[in-house]
């Protein structure tokens, strides 16, 4: 268990943001190093330099019966918060919760049940499950997971970022990021309170739009809009000419988007640009949660506001749930932190989850 822990402060170490892709790039090569270490053979994936790492039990089929999938991209942070720090039973630094934590206890216990075997003259070929370690989750992930999950078969995929103990997450809201950008023609002669403001115009758009996201669920469970990122241009006069605003949407099983969209591109005066879409993730029964849910009987299942690689998943036809350790919803923050008896416990579930399904499904 000391393993996991140490494994993630080393990976803490590194500042692997997108704004420093040399990061990204030493983290996974540690983690490769890792792996040569203990003679598991892995499969390496860059597209559009953005390397993921790959563990199975035959990679030439690539086929396994259950993948845990994690992430080693972290959001930027203050210089501190890349060097770990223990207090009490909690372990802090950027990327201990979301998702480095689960990028060591994944990597410890694929070489647990690989020494199993090795015991008894078996290889990595009897191996019941595999993992897929990606970075580009913060990114949308769409040069790591659904690029990868494409080349895999599974019957059973659990996304170790996100959820807790009291929660499985079997449902996610998809993604979709939106430009506006509102163009003026200004006028040498016109004074500031008088012309037109690509801002003002920009504002107005959003406004009209804003009414198309009224909260109407419990919960969140409903489709939800957000400024990410305002930026402008001004003329001589310094009134704005052209003006873009970067829009987050989250949307449900229950929204036409299609038709959102049709009304965007007739109502609003701003040019609508789709800047990227990431699918639902929706729910899915399988044998394999139904398991999980005996071994773990005091979880319940849920549904979380935000999204994740696991949104590749029903493309690819797999069944999966996401599933973590607790660290109080702290991702991203100044205190990110993660609950280390909680990574303990995950682990055991993990390890019972596995030796079981070999046997029951």
């Amino acid at each position: 268990m000391e393993e996991i822990i140490r494994l993630t402060k080393n990976l803490i170490r590194f500042k692997s943001t997108h704004s420093n892709p040399q990061g990204i790039k030493q983290c996974v090569e540690f983690i490769e190093n890792y792996l040569r270490k203990y003679q598991i053979e892995y499969r390496r994936f860059v597209y559009e330099n953005t390397p993921s790492i790959l563990v199975l039990p035959n990679l030439r089929t690539g086929f396994t019966p259950i993948l845990l999938m994690s992430h080693v991209d972290v959001v930027d942070a203050p210089a501190d918060l890349f060097s770990p720090l223990v207090k009490g039973t909690k372990l802090y630094g950027r990327g201990s919760l979301d998702d480095k934590y689960a990028v060591a206890l994944s990597l410890v216990l694929l070489k647990k049940h690989l020494r199993q075997l090795q015991k008894q003259s078996k290889g990595q070929i009897d191996l019941p499950f595999g993992i897929l370690i990606t970075s580009d989750e913060e990114t949308g992930g769409f040069n790591g997971a659904k690029k990868v999950l494409q080349k895999i078969k599974t019957n059973f995929c659990i996304v170790l970022d996100g959820g807790n103990f009291n929660k499985i997450i079997v449902k996610e809201k998809g993604c979709i990021r939106i430009k506006l950008v509102s163009k003026v023609k200004a006028d040498r002669d016109t004074r500031l309170w008088t012309g037109e403001n690509a801002i003002e115009k920009l504002i107005s758009d959003y406004g009209k739009l804003n009414t198309y996201f009224v909260k109407s669920a419990p919960e969140h469970r409903h489709r939800s809009i957000h400024f990410m990122n305002i930026d402008s241009e001004k003329s001589f006069q310094q009134v704005p000419e052209v003006a873009e605003a970067l829009l987050d949407i989250r949307y449900t099983e229950n929204d036409n988007m299609e038709n959102l969209f049709d009304w965007m591109q007739s109502e609003l005066q701003s040019e609508v640009i789709v800047e990227s879409i990431a699918p639902l993730f929706p729910d899915g029964e399988s044998p394999y949660l139904n398991l999980l849910l005996e071994i773990v009987k005091k979880t319940s299942l849920g549904f979380e506001d935000g999204s994740n690689d696991a949104r590749f998943l029903s493309k690819n036809k797999i069944n999966g749930i996401i599933y973590g350790a607790d660290g109080n919803q702290s991702q991203h923050s100044l205190t990110e932190h993660v609950d280390i008896e909680s990574i303990y416990e995950l682990y055991g579930i993990l390890n019972t989850f596995i030796e079981r399904s070999e046997k029951s499904i």
